[in-house]
């Protein structure tokens, strides 16, 4: 690390697959903003989500822990995040979002003094109501990456001009329905989809992906694309809006996703609870007040994240976690997790990966039996198993509920996002 960042911002895009990018290879340039800040900051090739959907993502992301210690079996926060941590070092700490399953229900405010959520159950309850009629009526399920900057610019704005500050602003863009605004619809499809046409196909992705034709599967992708695009430039007038205000080199700028999207590539749509490359790999830059050009192979995961930002407040960093502004060479193992979709909570997912190769395996909690899938190397199957026996040794059981009311408000925007 070159230079003591005084401000810390993470801007993390929900469902942002990294092999997207232009600037990881893509073969449109999806995301021109993101290319050129790339040319300023580490990038780094290989990184993984520790899960692969919102509700373990998250708060691996914001925790720095694994999905089995982050949260507990109802998905509520079950220990404390950076922005805690970082609160308790002197800095401000606001986040700015739109995803009911990290809202304040699931106790996401914890640590942070400005929480925007985006849901109106907090405000006065007519408010609230003609707010949720709005939504309906213009088909709205989050908000939109300009309104997010908006939020987050102001709340900067409004902070003493000698306070450090913490930012995390999560944009739900990328996320699915794929509904991009008027002037990116037809960026890269040869026609509009209005946007109930646009929540039905994606739901059916999800119920029947055996339905979805090939021109109904690119259509999927180049909604996605443009939604890409729009996020990407947003990202940039936030980016310039803080060198407007001479932030810019005075913070430390991490920018991931907290997961991807798939397309088909393995029988399924969207980001259910496997651990695939499409839904896991991210894009990860890490922009330093002094300029850093260069891409990173060894395999990192958003675990990391909070670890770099602990290095900076002087706090140690657990012996599995690295800062991603240490000079990172070689080859390194990550692990990664998901719980299963059975409705009793039975089956972890497990996965690891290599600069060399991948292992999969699933274990049933009833049973304690572990199943293996695909594994490039037979000698990475040891390597993965040993490490589900120690995560079943720490794992966390513990159950708390939601308020009730929040349930009305929580359970309409997830049935929009296709989560029911």
């Amino acid at each position: 690390m070159t230079a003591s960042p005084r401000n810390i911002i993470l801007l993390s895009a929900d469902a942002l697959r990294a092999d997207h990018l232009s600037c990881y290879g893509y073969h449109r340039e999806t995301s021109p903003v993101l290319d050129e800040f790339a040319k300023e900051s580490i990038r780094f090739e290989n990184a993984y989500s520790a899960s692969s959907h919102t509700r373990e993502a998250v708060p691996a992301l914001l925790t720095g822990e694994y999905p089995d210690v982050a949260i507990n079996d109802s998905y509520r926060l079950a220990t404390e995040t950076v922005a805690t941590q970082l609160s308790e070092a002197g800095f401000e700490t606001g986040g700015f979002h739109s995803n009911p399953f990290v809202s304040r229900a699931y106790g996401f405010d914890q640590g942070f003094d400005e929480f925007d959520d985006d849901l109106h159950f907090g405000q006065h309850k007519l408010v609230a109501l003609a707010q949720r009629a709005l939504d309906k009526l213009r088909n709205r399920h989050y908000a939109r990456a300009e309104e997010i900057n908006e939020r987050s610019l102001s709340w900067i704005d409004s902070l003493g001009a000698d306070e450090p500050f913490f930012l995390w602003n999560h944009y739900m863009d990328t996320h699915g329905p794929y509904e991009p605004p008027e002037e990116y619809a037809t960026l890269y499809a040869d026609r509009k989809l209005a946007g109930r046409d646009a929540q039905s196909l994606y739901q059916r992705a999800i119920d029947e992906p055996d339905s979805i034709t090939d021109e109904e599967r690119q259509l999927l992708i180049d909604l996605y694309d443009a939604e890409i695009r729009y996020n990407d430039k947003h990202i940039g007038e936030f980016l310039e809006e803080l060198q407007n205000r001479d932030l810019l080199e005075d913070s430390l700028i991490v920018v991931t996703a907290d997961h991807g999207d798939a397309f088909g590539e393995h029988g399924y749509y969207e980001h259910p609870r496997y651990l695939h490359d499409e839904i896991t790999r991210v894009p990860l830059f890490v922009r330093e007040p002094e300029k850093a050009d260069r891409t990173v192979e060894t395999p990192v995961s958003t675990l990391d994240i909070v670890s770099t930002f602990k290095q900076i407040i002087g706090q140690d960093i657990d012996s599995e976690r690295v800062s991603l502004l240490d000079q990172l060479e070689g080859d390194r193992t990550v692990f990664l997790q998901a719980r299963g979709e059975d409705e009793d909570n039975h089956i972890r997912r497990y996965a690891l990966r290599t600069r060399a190769g991948a292992c999969f395996c699933e274990r049933d909690r009833e049973t304690g039996a572990i199943e293996f899938g695909e594994c490039t190397d037979s000698s990475l199957s040891g390597e993965l198993e040993e490490h589900v026996n120690g995560r079943v040794r720490v794992e966390n059981g513990e159950s708390v509920g939601i308020d009730d009311e929040v349930d009305e408000e929580i359970e309409r925007r997830l049935d929009a996002l296709g989560y029911k």
